[in-house]
């Protein structure tokens, strides 16, 4: 069928609502065309586009679409319970909980959160109630028109293309997906809303990646969330661990238009406006935002008196040699010791690590690769991971999550600032003295 055709199916379907065929009636001939011409891509990092309706679209129907293909791929594989999470973007509350209706509708348990929740805390979640599997909705750092939908296995892990490819089997056998509709009659106790016993649970284990507790911690941070979900992780982690943090109030509501920030990815300057005027105003040290959906972090340092903000390589660079450091400062002995991160990061890192002695592994782009290098080492015993980090701003300090964790990175980047600022020194010249130890490295995207 053409784009026409398939658009006059939508409009005859009795299960598209009233409004929704209204809206559909008001849709000019491109916009029609740019909906319906193909179907959204489900790929092996899950889905994620424009919303709105038609195929090409992230909507109710395509979620469900996604949805059943997946109940479908866990039934297949004897699997019964799913962790459900999202971020603050239009239709997430929504597509969240139409996708646990789905899941009992199927015989299904899920576990899903009554409000907003960062990425890494719903792979800690699968782990957290031995889910075997979860998903999150959630378009990570890109503009508020979209939203996005992922997949994660038993360990927290996105799925990795092997099991990707399994569900996307399981989507491409269904019939047509309008016809997908969850039955009055779905028992309704299969559904089990998380309170905060999750929340204090996560919170501890950020808590207990701190290398070195008793610092002085009387200097200024500031931090956006972005309108995010990782506002209260990221601020009740801190604070709890002892920082003066203040936040930027106008970008700490859970906003889905973004309205008081230009960009909500962290790899944009854009995003580093008004958090660079408050820490102007506040004579902060450090600086720290993150993306929507929690797992990523962009950093800001003050440095002879201006602020620099580092780009993902560098910050990965500075946390893996804190960790690193420290672990020789204070004895800490690791069985071989493994670095990971991605083709595409910086060889930097590579070389911090084999200054101390510490391997190194790449893997290919996607966090999900080096989280399934944790499970490989975890039932091998070859090598014990210490840190993972990609040049995407996303790092993870300690695998109870297994993806990228924007609140340990600020909670442990919060205490390298704390702990080179004894020793009188900023983080910019931690930098520049790792440079000066391994190699002066320059990257760029093109």
């Amino acid at each position: 069928m053409n784009y026409k055709e398939i658009y006059e199916k939508w409009l005859n379907n009795p299960n598209v609502l009233s409004e929704q065929k209204e809206e559909l009636r008001n849709m000019a001939d491109q916009q029609i065309k740019d909906a319906f011409y193909t179907d959204v891509a489900f790929g092996t990092a899950g889905m994620r586009g424009l919303m709105g309706l038609g195929p090409n679209r992230l909507n109710i129907y395509t979620i469900r679409k996604a949805t059943q293909g997946y109940a479908n791929y866990l039934k297949h594989n004897d699997l019964h319970s799913v962790a459900i999470a999202y971020d603050n973007r239009y239709n997430s509350h929504e597509f969240a909980f139409d996708c646990a209706k789905l899941l009992a509708s199927n015989g299904i348990e899920t576990y899903i959160f009554d409000t907003l929740r960062p990425t890494p805390e719903l792979s800690f979640t699968v782990r957290y109630y031995k889910c075997d599997g979860g998903i999150m909705i959630t378009a990570s750092h890109n503009p508020k028109e979209y939203n996005g939908y992922k997949l994660y296995d038993e360990t927290g892990c996105q799925l990795i293309p092997e099991l990707a490819s399994k569900v996307i089997a399981e989507i491409d056998k269904l019939g047509d997906f309008l016809d997908i509709v969850i039955p009055d009659d779905y028992d309704e106790g299969l559904i089990h809303v998380v309170n905060d016993e999750v929340d204090k649970a996560y919170y501890s284990e950020c808590l207990s990646i701190q290398l070195r507790k008793d610092l002085d911690k009387k200097f200024k941070i500031v931090f956006s969330p972005e309108h995010g979900a990782s506002y209260h992780p990221v601020m009740d982690t801190l604070r709890l661990a002892g920082y003066d943090v203040s936040e930027v109030k106008s970008q700490s509501t859970f906003d889905p238009a973004f309205s008081g920030t230009k960009t909500p990815n962290p790899e944009e300057p854009g995003a580093y406006e008004e958090v660079l005027k408050l820490a102007k105003e506040l004579d902060a040290e450090l600086i720290l935002v993150c993306d929507p959906d929690g797992d990523r972090m962009g950093v800001g340092i003050k440095h002879n008196g201006d602020y620099i903000v580092l780009n993902g390589n560098q910050t990965g660079a500075l946390l893996l040699e804190y960790i690193l450091s420290t672990y020789e400062d204070l004895g800490i002995k690791v069985d071989n010791p493994c670095m990971f991160n991605t083709v595409v990061t910086s060889d930097i890192g590579e070389a911090i690590a084999r200054y101390h002695g510490c391997d190194n592994e790449r893997t290919l782009t996607g966090f999900k690769y080096i989280g399934n290098k944790v499970r490989q080492y975890e039932q091998n015993h070859e090598k014990t991971y210490v840190f993972g980090y990609e040049e995407s701003y996303g790092s993870l300090i300690k695998p109870f999550v297994r993806d990228k964790d924007a609140t340990q990175a600020c909670l442990m980047l919060a205490e390298a600032c704390a702990y080179y600022r004894s020793q009188g020194k900023t983080l910019m010249d931690v930098m520049n003295e790792a440079y000066e130890k391994v190699g002066y490295y320059y990257d760029t995207q093109f």
